[in-house]
């Protein structure tokens, strides 16, 4: 299984992992930060006891007429011969001295049976990998989204999405965001191959269709899908399946229910799990769970086992990371929040978990010449106020000028997440998504996170709390 996309690939790439060794199989990360694929692969084959490929048979040396062994080879008894000599005499006349010599050839060894080697291999890819790739064809793969990063590298954003498209190769199931349209446009149009299949009036053309399962935080509208559904409150992680013909029959051709499903259509949507009971919080985590559940049933793993291991996924770190809680104040720790389209997702997914309260984010660095517009609807949406820090903290206050809210340039972190917290309300979430690169400032991603997770728990001390 292959993923790929702009955010979300490791969140994905380790909950498709999980999910897919609940069910028993033996499975193997590897890609895009390490450790490689070859990597894993000696090492797995280092755990593999090596013995003889073809041994014999255990007990077919005390069986009449039974092979003799040369060495570790199976050679067949010289005939009229049984074990040591015994059995049935020569033909008469026959001079064994001058008998042409039978050349006997060892049998070919049987592939050895590995014990250690994964069943299933789950590979995080970036675009970098992808751009060159050629030949590679997993058995389903995945593009979770697509927005602007590594232009600087890839040259056109059309470059970046034909790296991105080349994880499917020429037959894998496609697993498709229907929720994102440059994903979308990745599907090809189906192909019309004319005199393939015949009939009684002979020749006829055939319509080939590659197979592709969709998924998104929008209900799912062809069966196989996957998707979100509101009921009376409460969003549900959901697969829509297909009517059978009773069932159509039974409800009029409309569709109908079933066990732990509804009607829509012609489609049966099955409730998997509801939202709130992933441990993981926001609606693209929701997506990143679905896009996880799409791959592993596409290479037919059961649904029951996965579905009890996905309450117990906890997430990555620095990825939405839940960290503490000041006076009903929430901090959410997103420094891999690196690009634009990172913190849109950060936005509309904590956003839309948190509503009708709301977030107070902490945006800035060095933005790689990013465009921030795309940051301003989710902000005017989702947010309360807005502290900038780093390089490019100017460039961020003039995109988001529209939106009318409170924004602070700091000189640091420290002093950001202090004031962030100052703007807050109870029930409110103080987000470091900085949409952009950490270089300007700290060591990495994990130094910035760091820096914050450790300040949010200075302000719970000087309080008198206790982080929750």
């Amino acid at each position: 299984l292959a993923i790929t996309g702009t955010n979300g690939k490791t969140t994905t790439t380790a909950m498709t992992a999980m999910l897919i060794a609940r069910t028993g199989k033996r499975v193997a990360v590897a890609g895009n930060i390490g450790p490689t694929m070859l990597q894993t692969l000696a090492d797995a084959l280092d755990e593999e006891p090596h013995p003889h490929p073809n041994p014999l048979p255990e007990g077919e040396g005390a069986k009449e007429g039974a092979a003799e062994t040369l060495g570790d080879a199976q050679l067949p008894s010289p005939p009229g011969r049984g074990i040591e000599g015994e059995g049935d005499a020569l033909p008469e006349g026959f001079d064994e001295d001058a008998a042409t010599p039978v050349i006997l050839a060892a049998p070919e060894p049987a592939a050895p049976v590995f014990e250690h080697l994964p069943d299933v291999w789950v590979l995080e890819l970036s675009s970098f990998q992808l751009d060159a790739a050629s030949g590679f064809e997993p058995s389903a793969a995945a593009v979770l989204n697509i927005t602007q990063d590594h232009l600087d590298w890839h040259g056109s954003m059309a470059h970046y999405i034909a790296a991105k498209a080349r994880v499917f190769g020429k037959q894998a199931v496609m697993v498709i965001n229907r929720d994102d349209a440059l994903v979308e446009q990745l599907v090809p149009v189906p192909e019309v191959v004319k005199g393939t299949a015949f009939s009684k009036k002979g020749k006829r053309a055939v319509t080939i269709e590659r197979k592709v399962v969709r998924f998104g935080v929008s209900p799912p509208q062809r069966p196989g899908d996957f998707g979100l559904v509101e009921e009376n409150g409460m969003a549900w992680l959901v697969r829509a399946r297909e009517l059978d013909e009773t069932l159509k029959r039974g409800f009029g051709g409309r569709g109908g229910k079933g066990a732990g499903g509804r009607e829509a259509g012609a489609l049966l949507i099955q409730r998997l799990m509801p939202a709130d009971a992933l441990r993981v919080r926001g609606r693209h985590n929701a997506a990143n769970a679905l896009a996880a559940l799409a791959l592993a049933t596409a290479i037919d793993c059961p649904l029951a086992p996965m579905l009890h291991g996905l309450r117990e996924y906890s997430g990555e770190p620095h990825r939405v990371q839940f960290i503490a809680t000041l006076e009903g104040v929430d901090a959410f720790d997103d420094s891999k929040g690196t690009n634009v389209g990172a913190t849109v997702a950060a936005l509309n997914g904590l956003g839309a978990d948190k509503a009708p309260a709301k977030l107070v984010v902490i945006l800035g660095g060095d933005g790689k010449g990013q465009d921030f517009a795309p940051l301003t609807e989710p902000v005017q949406r989702h947010a309360r106020a807005v502290a900038l820090i780093g390089r490019d903290a100017e460039r961020i206050e003039q995109a988001l000028e529209s939106t009318g809210l409170p924004m602070q340039r700091h000189a640091s972190l420290e002093a950001a997440t202090r004031w962030c917290f100052e703007q807050a309300r109870a029930g409110d979430a103080v987000l470091l998504s900085p949409a952009c690169a950490s270089l300007d400032m700290f060591r990495n991603y994990a130094h910035r996170a760091e820096v914050f997770v450790a300040e949010v728990h200075a302000a719970i001390a000087d309080r008198g709390g206790i982080a929750a």
